[in-house]
């Protein structure tokens, strides 16, 4: 009988760090080979990190990286190792090497070049043409790369086909909210529809905006989990694989024989790369049962956005980080996300009451700083906004006070977060959430003012939600049950509520989901029976304040439709609904 032991090493790479990461590669073959694996794959460009953007225009980086990997390949002895880099040839592509025993013996090429939402291949890399399957120890391996395995007559398929019993499909593929579950459901039909074992490894990590969740998996011949990775989690994924189990499926299943005779002939002729032909058998003890860390909905969008922060920060080298504590939902829960990232010495809250604060908003602050056990500064605004009015008075003399006065008070708080950021080190982190960025309910240089926007992808809604199930952590609630309940409101003005300017999130946040994340048009909207007058208001706030957003720092992706990565629209553009 004929067994593959895989390992799939789902790691967390960083984008331009090519001694770290080959470091790192080297490190996870020799567990796997530990392990007992006879092979072990990696995720896509796991040795540039992905994706490294313009980093690819460099000619130093990418003979760096062909050098490094080169210093991988002795550490394969005993052990097969796929291995994503970049390939420079005539040209450069998107690549997967094959090392078997200590020798390279191929590269596969991506043929699918995705150049939609956050990916922009075409721009880079030439598309590969070739599927080749190699013969490893008697077993037909196909290797193939993130998107190939989307498409339903793809390399998946036509490797199958032309003897591939096992196919390793390496990815990049960034996280969003409900993507595992696609994700799952393509890959099992494609292992059911191929009669092939699919080996899905993916990284995790966070890079820039955003954030890899892992969920390796591998599916049988009928398209059954046999494994599952983690969510947000570096680990080595291992299971024994069947392969005979293959042949005994395809001979059930005649719908293969005949769906193979419509390939042409050059597909039929796709090479194969004979390694080694002699089957391996091994004495080694099973594998123990291993349960993965799964998440549900709002704690997978939690882990998301504490791995995103975490990275951005100690990726870039930042050792502490900045919040302006309002004692209002927003800060809280960024408060909360920052220091289940960094821990708790890293992070400092800012309490910056004004004339409108709240003693309820002042105490909320502290008993969340007590509560996470963080740092807590307070310093008064109310000085620098006296200043600020008399230094304006003779200009705003005659006038009425309106949102100008407002965003002072904004603007200060932003200014005492730099200047604290710039005298002992470290980053702001903003707090303004997707509903608020939406509709330009935020302050350019004021509350928009920082280094990493956390929560610019999570609706306002969603905030609640989430804070509630991080309130459900032991050993006790963090965040004071007052922030939970109050009405929200910027304090700027006596008696301010949000719904004086916006309508109620629980009516704003579906609308704002059907105009940014489905692209519905006005009469769309007002069909699914919201006010015609409403819609209108908000669908004129989102086109009027694309100029703020292009301003506002970048922050976790959690949504299909993020802004700036995602959605990308003119800033001067006079069309409206």
């Amino acid at each position: 009988m004929r067994h593959l032991r895989v390992a799939l090493a789902q790691i967390n790479p960083t984008v331009g760090d090519l001694d770290g990461n080959a470091q790192k590669i080297v490190e996870y073959i020799e567990r796997a080979r530990a392990a007992g694996a006879d092979l072990v794959a990696f995720p896509e460009l796991c040795l540039t990190g992905y994706p490294p953007e313009d980093l690819l225009l460099k000619t130093g980086f990418l003979h760096q990286n062909m050098r490094r990997l080169h210093d991988i390949v002795p550490a394969t002895r005993g052990i097969t190792a796929i291995v994503g880099f970049v390939d420079v040839q005539d040209d450069i592509y998107n690549a997967a090497a094959i090392i078997h025993d200590g020798k390279l013996v191929g590269v596969y090429h991506k043929i699918y070049l995705p150049n939609y939402g956050v990916f922009d291949e075409d721009r880079y890399f030439q598309p590969g043409d070739a599927y080749p399957v190699y013969v490893i120890g008697g077993i037909g391996i196909g290797v193939n790369i993130c998107e190939d395995i989307w498409y339903p007559v793809g390399p998946t398929t036509l490797q199958a086909y032309a003897g591939a019993e096992v196919i390793i499909n390496i990815n990049g593929s960034p996280y969003h909210r409900g993507k595992r579950k696609f994700r799952h459901q393509m890959l099992a039909t494609r292992a059911a529809d191929a009669a092939v074992f699919v080996c899905y490894v993916n990284m995790v990590g966070g890079q820039d905006e955003l954030v890899f969740d892992g969920n390796s998996m591998i599916f049988n011949a009928e398209g059954e989990l046999v494994a599952h990775g983690s969510s947000f989690q570096e680990e080595l994924i291992l299971a024994d694989l069947d392969i005979d189990g293959v042949f005994r499926e395809r001979l059930r299943d005649p719908r293969r024989r005949k769906e193979r005779m419509q390939l042409t002939e050059e597909q039929r002729r796709q090479a194969r790369v004979v390694v080694s032909e002699e089957i391996v058998v091994r004495d080694r003890p099973p594998l123990p049962p291993r349960i993965p860390c799964i998440l549900d909905d709002e704690a997978e969008i939690y882990a998301a956005l504490v791995t995103g922060t975490r990275d951005y920060v100690r990726k870039n080298g930042f050792k502490r980080v900045y919040i302006g504590l309002s004692g209002g939902i927003d800060s809280s829960l960024v408060a909360c996300i920052a220091t289940d990232a960094l821990g708790r010495d890293a992070v400092v809250g800012v309490s910056m009451p004004s004339r409108y604060s709240s003693p309820g908003s002042k105490s909320d602050a502290q008993e969340l700083a007590e509560n996470l056990g963080i740092e807590f500064l307070v310093i008064p605004i109310e000085q620098g906004f006296t200043a600020m009015l008399e230094t304006l008075g003779p200009v705003f003399a005659g006038t009425q006070p309106n949102v100008a006065e407002e965003n002072l008070q904004s603007r200060l708080r932003g200014m005492i977060l730099m200047a604290l950021a710039n005298k002992f080190g470290g980053i702001v982190l903003t707090t303004g959430n997707k509903s608020e960025l939406a509709t330009g309910y935020a302050t350019l240089y004021g509350d928009m003012a920082g280094g990493f926007a956390v929560i610019k992808d999570v609706p306002k809604t969603l905030v609640y939600r989430l804070a509630r199930y991080r309130n459900t952590w032991p050993p006790r609630p963090v965040i004071p049950e007052a922030v939970l309940a109050k009405e929200p409101s910027a304090e700027l003005r006596p008696n301010q509520r949000d719904v004086d300017t916006l309508p109620p999130y629980e009516i704003l946040d579906p609308i704002l989901e059907a105009y940014v994340e489905e692209d519905r048009s006005l009469g769309d909207i007002i069909e699914m029976g919201f006010d015609e007058k409403l819609v209108r208001q908000v669908i004129r706030m989102v086109d009027a304040n694309e100029y703020k957003r292009r301003q506002a720092p970048p922050g976790v992706k959690i949504t299909p439709k993020a802004f700036g990565r995602d959605r990308r629209l003119p800033i001067t553009n006079r069309y409206r609904e």
